[in-house]
């Protein structure tokens, strides 16, 4: 989780990503900065993000985007 919030500290410092509920929905995180966050989670955890996967639910919280981080992992 510490490597996704210095992914997350790097792409916004503003924002404290422990209590975030809204990262998206707040527009803290836009569809640019999405995209470069899953760029950045896909080379430093070694998976890759399905299409699908890219919803405002999954990535509103730096605790809902380590969820799909876990649950990715376990299916490789």
């Amino acid at each position: 989780m510490e490597k996704l919030i210095n992914i997350l500290e790097e792409l916004n410092p503003s924002v404290d990503y422990n209590t975030c509920e809204n990262l998206v929905d707040g527009r803290y995180l836009d569809s640019l900065t999405i995209l470069s966050l899953i760029s950045e989670i896909e080379d430093c955890f070694g998976i890759q993000i399905p299409t699908v996967e890219i919803i405002p639910e999954n990535f509103n919280s730096a605790k809902k985007i380590w969820q799909l981080i876990s649950r990715l992992q376990e299916e490789e």
